[in-house]
């Protein structure tokens, strides 16, 4: 039995854009939210707007739906956002986190279909399978086994050895290739990879490099033409992160001038918001380079794990409060309790405000059967059960808004 909200879920409005796999609607409607509208592209700002003003509660989104700061603001009635993709950046985190909106993704559902491309990439890379498909479309016949080797026994150096770098490792060494891994955070490795103690290490013992990193100010242009020129001549470098960790000018004059023999990238500094918007980048035209349209973690396996993942989470939340995965609101584990009224209580982070509720709900002789609190840097998350429901609910819930002023607040059965 789906768990019961003060506010009738049939109610809640929910807008998915982008296209979310239908799996998310059928989660939504299993919970008990039958209220979804799912539109199948990314909206501009305007539209964006009049659409979150209507009411909207949960929107869902993936890479290219951006959630600025004016289009937060306008969006009075919003509680969470599901970012259906790995990232996050195309959320105004800090103005969700200032409006009590909590932010989830789904950053492990599309491990697998990630490391299979990368793996795919390196062989058709030390195969030479692009340059070879280039001169077969132009009609010449170019077969040679001249710079076309087999992957086993080579060596892969993965930067960033998280969910997806892990699950390269794993695959890369059954095809028979040796792993070498750096990260910043010390990680027991798996199998029989090795770790590094310096990119440089990496960069310099690879045959291939593959990078892994989250979009950060310390992965912006992490590999330039400095960390370019110490890769072994002859060697491939594969970019399925961030489209601001290479410096695309320097990848392609390490290209054209013979010391890397390939890459394969498939994300970019810049790239089209729609399928209509013209693609440009500094690498067209190189027939040794693989140029993919952002699409690593893109299989109907990995969206159909993404749609149940990130609509779980936001479900969840509106029915028990529960913030595990959010990037925005302080993360709490909530388990259901059907015998408590519980109250959600998003404050700025101040001392004494647990006190000062507590204080306020003694006021109405309510007994508090549990409470939970964590906190961030600026902002603080109260979860109050009371029992038994008290029949001054109501009144109760605006005392509390009164004397303890939240960024949001609300009430669950």
């Amino acid at each position: 039995m789906a768990a019961t909200t003060s506010f009738p879920k049939e109610k809640i409005k929910i807008l998915l854009l982008e296209g979310v796999h239908t799996v998310s609607v059928e989660t939504f409607n299993k919970a008990g939210y039958t209220n979804v509208e799912r539109l199948t592209k990314a909206l501009p700002e305007d539209e964006l707007i009049a659409k979150l003003e209507d009411d909207v509660q949960l929107v869902g989104i993936r890479s290219k739906t951006q959630l600025t700061e004016k289009v937060l603001k306008a969006a009075k009635k919003l509680r969470a956002v599901g970012c259906f993709c790995i990232g996050t950046n195309q959320v105004d985190l800090k103005t969700a986190r200032q409006l009590g909106i909590a932010v989830f993704n789904s950053p492990y559902s599309n491990t697998r279909s990630v490391a299979e491309m990368v793996v795919a990439e390196v062989v058709m890379l030390m195969r030479r399978i692009p340059h070879r498909s280039a001169r077969a479309h132009q009609g010449i016949w170019l077969k040679s086994a001249v710079g076309s080797n087999e992957v086993r026994g080579k060596t892969i150096g993965i930067v960033g050895y998280g969910h997806i770098g892990s699950q390269v490792s794993i695959l890369a060494e059954a095809m028979g290739l040796k792993v070498l891994y750096y990260d910043i955070v010390p990680k027991l490795p798996l199998g029989n990879a090795n770790s590094v103690d310096t990119l440089d290490e990496l960069l310099e013992r690879s045959d291939v490099v593959t990078l892994h990193v989250p979009e950060t100010p310390e992965t912006k242009n992490m590999i330039t033409k400095t960390e370019l020129s110490k890769m072994q001549e002859g060697s491939y470098l594969i970019n399925l992160s961030r489209g601001t960790v290479v410096v695309i000018e320097d990848l392609k004059a390490a290209i054209e001038s013979n010391h890397l023999a390939g890459a394969a990238v498939d994300v970019f500094p810049k790239e089209p918001r729609s399928k209509g918007e013209v693609f440009t980048s500094e690498l067209q035209g190189l027939d040794n380079v693989i140029l993919t349209p952002h699409i690593g973690g893109s299989t109907q396996e990995a969206q159909y794990n993404i749609g149940i993942d990130a609509a779980t989470k936001l479900i969840n939340y509106m029915d028990r409060g529960s913030t595990v995965g959010s990037h925005t609101i302080p993360e709490l584990h909530l388990s259901g309790n059907r015998d408590a009224y519980r109250i959600l209580h998003i404050h700025r982070n101040e001392p004494g405000v647990m006190a000062a509720i507590n204080n306020t709900i003694g006021k109405f002789n309510v007994n508090i059967l549990g409470q939970y609190l964590r906190t961030s840097e600026d902002v603080g998350y109260v979860v109050t059960d009371l029992a038994p429901a008290p029949e001054r609910m109501d009144e109760i819930m605006k005392v509390i808004q009164e004397e303890v002023p939240a960024i949001k607040m609300r009430a669950l059965y």
